[in-house]
């Protein structure tokens, strides 16, 4: 009897600490739950652009991205076409921190002057300029180092090239433009020694009418093949248009042009994105220069089209391998400039630095930098 009483106060003990264990997991789920979702609450991202999201392009990428952190659960908000100016950045700001947005991103060059005076004005908002290089407490840098993704490109094109004969559409002569030519251009070289690439610049970002007759110039001069660097698909309509080829940029555009898309190099902006959010989440924001590339997946080239030249997929694999295993990157000497003088000795690799400050064309270049 005794030991049949033991045994049932033994199973009841068990019982109460088995509800008692069941009822703790739960408490703490959902107070882990509670927890995220008001981390998540904590934080509204606003955003900057220059152009509009459905742009096909440069602000679209961004866009996808803005779009990744909605996933997380945060709420976002954002302000488009925004001119680069100073006074039409900071009111962009304002607009999106009387929203109540604490995590700001500026998403264009032009718009570093207006981030810059915001950041100081609301130090208690964090802040994230795309393609600068001004940085404080309370606010970062950070881009995607798409020339890796060029280079291959280049690689799509040199093989493509029949009068080896190539035309790059350009925005600004500003260092990001300038070495995503040169690494362009370098991918030509790596399979096609004999080409060159024509370059003639826009001194725009968005303006569809201006950089398609940039384009229809190098064509009827006899390109072959259109590279850009613009947030509008102009330069590839007019490609087709004219029964050439063309290589885009910012996103994926096989639609745009569809007789004439090779492929492009295009940024993931949601690895940026959500990296950043997440950190702002869980309290470990601090201000950095963030710069990465195909290993990170912040940038990538799209799928090659049917159009690209026999052979050109195993070219592009095996140098999308080693600049990602990192045995190989595009600015690694020897590297002349164009009128042959030599910039970098045979071997060396160019520091992130000299390539972020790039302010020279390589050789195989046609065209001068604006000034």
């Amino acid at each position: 009897m005794k030991k049949k009483l033991l045994a049932a106060i033994m199973a009841a003990a068990m019982l109460l600490t088995g509800c008692s264990g069941n009822t703790s997991s739960g408490s703490s789920a959902a107070s882990d739950a509670d927890s995220t979702a008001d981390n998540a609450a904590s934080v509204k991202a606003g955003f900057v652009y220059i152009g509009k999201i459905d742009d096909g392009g440069y602000t679209q990428a961004h866009d996808q991205g803005r779009l990744a952190i909605e996933k997380m659960g945060v709420e976002t908000a954002y302000v488009e076409d925004v001119a680069e100016t100073v006074s039409d950045t900071c009111e962009a700001i304002r607009t999106l921190i009387d929203e109540g947005c604490n995590l700001i991103y500026t998403n264009s060059f032009g718009f570093m002057e207006g981030t810059v005076e915001m950041a100081k004005e609301y130090p208690d908002v964090k802040f994230a300029h795309c393609s600068g290089y001004q940085r404080s407490d309370n606010l970062s840098t950070y881009f995607g180092k798409v020339y890796q993704a060029r280079y291959l490109a280049g690689i799509v094109a040199g093989m493509k090239t029949e009068k080896n004969y190539i035309g790059y559409v350009a925005a600004k002569g500003i260092p990001e433009v300038i070495r995503g030519i040169n690494a362009f251009t370098l991918g030509v070289q790596s399979v096609n020694p004999d080409a060159k690439v024509e370059v003639v610049f826009t001194d725009t970002w968005y303006d569809p009418s201006v950089e398609k007759q940039a384009a229809l110039e190098l064509l009827n001069k006899g390109v072959d093949v259109i590279a850009q660097h613009q947030d509008t698909t102009a330069p590839q309509v007019a490609a087709q248009e004219k029964g050439a080829y063309c290589i885009g940029y910012n996103f994926p555009t096989a639609d745009a042009a569809p007789d004439a898309y090779l492929t492009a190099a295009c940024f993931n902006w949601a690895t940026f994105y959500t990296d950043d959010c997440q950190r702002a989440l869980d309290g470990t924001w601090t201000s950095r220069a963030y710069w990465e590339g195909l290993a990170a997946n912040m940038t990538y080239l799209d799928d090659l089209t049917s159009l690209c030249a026999e052979g050109t997929q195993e070219k592009v694999d095996a140098a999308r391998d080693s600049i990602i295993d990192g045995s190989f990157d595009p600015f690694t000497g020897p590297l002349y400039d164009q009128n042959g003088e030599l910039k970098v000795e045979e071997g060396v690799r160019m520091t992130d630095d000299e390539i972020w400050n790039m302010n020279w064309f390589v050789q195989g270049v046609v065209g001068s930098i604006p000034a």
